[in-house]
């Protein structure tokens, strides 16, 4: 069952993703990240999630489609390369 991953970005990595930039997310792997998750990012301004009446403004949802695992490849252990997708809207 996949789960929904809210994790908050910082704003030069938020707006790579937005413009299709940026594909992946370098994570500490403490989330039991897996293939098929959905994946919120957050963006953060001035050093919190920027909200309007108590609600996230800026969000990507992306599905994470494959995972890379530290400890090969010169990623450190404990990490996590998640390559992310859009996810289609319903026709």
């Amino acid at each position: 069952m996949e789960q929904i991953h809210e994790l908050k970005t910082l704003p030069q990595y938020w707006d790579a993703v937005a413009r299709g930039d940026k594909t992946f997310e370098v994570r500490r792997d403490d989330r039991g990240f897996q293939r098929g998750d959905i994946v919120k990012l957050l963006k953060m301004i001035d050093g919190h999630v920027a909200t309007y009446n108590g609600e996230p403004m800026y969000i990507l949802t992306r599905r994470i489609r494959w995972i890379l695992t530290g400890g090969q490849f010169g990623i450190e252990p404990g990490y996590v390369v998640l390559q992310l997708e859009d996810i289609p809207c319903p026709a």
